[in-house]
């Protein structure tokens, strides 16, 4: 008898996939991914990766339905290290993805040039995510930059093309370079795929240059309600923080022009940032090469009228901030459940992935 439940088991969650796939526009075949670099979760199992190589968002179905994100709890000394043992060869983790359902991490890598995307369960096992023979369906971005160094510097901007994804509200959201005028641009992809979105090129006031610019990518984003209204919130290297109304980049056309609702210093670039809610206040949670973990208050954002004088000197202006002492190292992150958050901790060498409390 239990052989049988145990086998239509099987069979029903064979065919709640299916449905899912098929809900979703996913169809059977070995997605061409050349490099593993953002992630973000979708409705249901489904991981979107953002593949820079070859300017394009792919949507895999997982499989991951089992876990509990409220009761996880992952923390794995060595990580790329682990990583490596379980993919060959040395391993760079590019970018962390929580499933929002189970709780389980999955994470971007490069091993020996090679992309690969791995899962990390609630008892810190490792285990690579097939991409052969897999539902999944991609999207390729219109207005791609050129794939080739150019420039003083010798700079790819093709390496730009994807800088981070977030899924919200029906759509991949995505930042990066775009070729021609207002490269520093974002794109709302709906999903199921249907066409590519050209984005829409965001202009920003740089306190820190005491300019306006539309050059450089968003390096890290994330939604958030302001006043009931969708906007993004968005950091830059060197460090301005922006917000732009999700209405009205829909309207905007060719550009639009952000505002900068904060200086967080120069010299700096921004690597990841979540938004959670503490005792009912709302924080961003942002980590950065070279100024630790800021935790920047939300409140006032929808008073915040924009910052339109330089600040010079390294200095920080508009919304408020504290450094988080006890999260140095910290060099990727994503939110776990309502209270934490997983980190990747660079240390000695060593890259450790651990479960820390919201501060």
């Amino acid at each position: 008898m239990m052989k049988h439940l145990c086998a239509a088991a099987i069979v029903m969650t064979s065919a709640c996939n299916f449905v899912t796939a098929d809900q979703w526009g996913l169809e059977r075949g070995t997605p061409d991914i050349k490099s593993a670099g953002k992630l973000t979760f979708g409705p249901d199992d489904i991981l979107f990766i953002g593949d820079t190589k070859s300017a394009t968002v792919f949507a895999v179905a997982t499989g991951n339905r089992e876990g509990d994100a409220s009761k996880a709890s992952i923390n794995v000394d060595d990580l790329a290290t682990k990583i490596g043992d379980v993919v060959g060869g040395t391993a760079t983790v590019n970018d962390l993805a929580t499933n929002p359902a189970t709780g389980n991490v999955f994470a971007a890598v490069t091993a020996d040039g090679k992309p690969a995307i791995v899962q990390i369960d609630g008892a810190g096992k490792i285990t690579q995510l097939a991409l052969k023979d897999v539902r999944y369906s991609k999207a390729v971005l219109a207005n791609a930059p050129a794939d080739g160094a150019t420039g003083r510097r010798r700079r790819n901007p093709r390496n730009d093309s994807i800088t981070d994804i977030v899924w919200y509200e029906g759509k991949v959201l995505v930042s990066g370079l775009r070729s021609g005028d207002a490269p520093s641009s974002v794109r709302e992809l709906v999903f199921p795929f249907a066409k590519s979105d050209k984005g829409v090129g965001v202009q920003i006031y740089h306190a820190a240059h005491g300019k306006d610019e539309d050059t450089s990518a968003m390096r890290t984003f994330v939604p958030l309600m302001i006043e009931g209204k969708p906007s993004l919130l968005a950091a830059y290297q060197c460090t301005p923080l922006v917000k732009i109304p999700l209405d009205e980049l829909a309207a905007a056309g060719e550009r639009i022009t952000a505002t900068t609702v904060a200086e967080l210093g120069n010299r700096n670039q921004p690597l990841d940032m979540i938004s959670y809610e503490k005792a009912g206040t709302g924080f961003l949670l942002l980590t950065n090469s070279a100024r630790g973990v800021m935790k920047i208050s939300t409140a006032g954002l929808s008073k915040n009228k924009g910052l339109t004088e330089r600040v010079s000197g390294g200095g920080a202006a508009g919304q408020s901030y504290v450094t988080i002492d006890s999260l140095q190292g910290v060099v990727q992150m994503d939110k776990l459940n309502a209270t934490h958050a997983v980190v990747l901790v660079e240390k000695d060498g060593r890259q450790n992935l651990k479960t820390v409390v919201l501060p």
